[in-house]
């Protein structure tokens, strides 16, 4: 049974991939495994080869041969760093797929979260990774008919989590201005993209009233509430990875204890600076402040040499990704649908025989 019907001027769900974003620990693991639970959805645990491969498409060449769309899959499914090996497909059918399909950055990486969904029997894809938040624009120029999930959680919380994290080498000041950057991006994709493509909600909400928040979401992609949603446990084994022993909450029922956890695990200089500065967008989405005191001016000085670099280096990976753009159509990078890719496919074929 298909889900939803489309909107006019939009394809059908199936072919509208899924994209899960939000500030790293903001609880998108467990969103991922609600979605995942769904009768007609697979999300993966989180890989590393999507924007890689978007930023280094120029080493590629023309993918309308055929040996360039090798060099490409081979770049997703060879390096132990991209995570592909996570996802349990096989090889030379992944190979195959991005080879056989259609000369596009995006068909190409689509065919291999399309492979994701196939080894579980869904009908529809997506993708989950804190940071694409960053990357909304990126993600929209690959697969245009995208939808995007923006998870909120508490920002202290997020920060005090990150603090336990052992992949984690960055300092407070970076975790707390990460947060700011993820409310801002959702702040502007909401408001340029429209509830038909962006939709947020708390993480604090979700784990309240499970079945009502995933109700509201299955109203945004245009499928129908499934009760096993409300249960990710179930599916935990199979969707994320073992070596990830910091997702461990996620073999169990779903629950409210994390929330308020800041309170424990945050020290007070911490604290106080996360409030003055996160303060007016802590407010915006719901979470009151403790009242914390003043932080020192050393300690918001910092954190403004931290926001300013960190605000510099998104400005010159933006201007690389134009500079690129402008050597290129968006033709050549967009998904082609799977109407158009089996034409695509026809015409590589009449190529080669001819």
């Amino acid at each position: 049974m298909g889900g939803g019907s489309p909107v006019d001027g939009w394809p059908s769900p199936a072919e509208r991939p899924i994209f899960v974003i939000g500030c790293p620990r903001s609880g998108t693991t467990l969103l991922q495994l609600m979605l995942h639970a769904h009768p007609r959805l697979a999300i993966p645990p989180e890989t590393r080869f999507m924007l890689d491969v978007y930023r280094r498409r120029a080493e590629f060449g023309d993918l309308k041969d055929g040996a360039n769309r090798r060099r490409l899959a081979e770049a997703v499914t060879g390096p132990r760093n991209t995570r592909y090996r996570d996802l349990k497909l096989d090889r030379d059918e992944t190979v195959a797929a991005i080879v056989d399909g259609p000369p596009t950055v995006g068909s190409a990486l689509g065919a291999v979260l399309r492979q994701y969904a196939r080894r579980f029997g869904k009908e529809r894809w997506g993708d989950k990774r804190p940071g694409y938040y960053q990357a909304v624009d990126e993600l929209r120029r690959m697969f245009p008919h995208a939808q995007f999930v923006h998870l909120i959680r508490d920002g202290r919380d997020c920060v005090g989590s990150l603090k336990q994290m052992p992949w984690y080498k960055q300092t407070s000041y970076h975790a707390i201005s990460t947060w700011a950057e993820a409310i801002d991006y959702g702040r502007t994709a909401v408001r340029r993209l429209g509830p038909d493509t962006f939709h947020q909600l708390r993480y604090e909400d979700l784990v309240a009233d499970p079945a009502r928040e995933l109700s509201a979401l299955c109203d945004f992609l245009g499928e129908e509430f499934d009760p096993a949603m409300c249960e990710p446990r179930r599916v935990a084994k199979s969707a994320v990875p073992k070596f990830k022993t910091w997702h461990s909450n996620t073999s169990r029922d779903v629950n409210a204890s994390s929330s308020g956890s800041w309170q424990d695990r945050l020290d007070p200089w911490e604290a106080a600076l996360a409030e003055a500065v996160l303060g007016r967008r802590l407010r915006e989405n719901g979470y009151e402040l403790s009242g914390a005191p003043r932080p020192s001016a050393g300690d918001l000085a910092r954190y403004a040499r931290v926001s300013t670099k960190r605000r510099l280096a998104r400005r010159k990976r933006l201007w690389l990704d134009r500079a690129r753009r402008l050597r290129e159509a968006d033709s050549d990078v967009a998904i082609v649908t799977a109407e158009s890719g089996s034409a695509a496919s026809s015409e590589h074929t009449a190529e080669s025989d001819g």
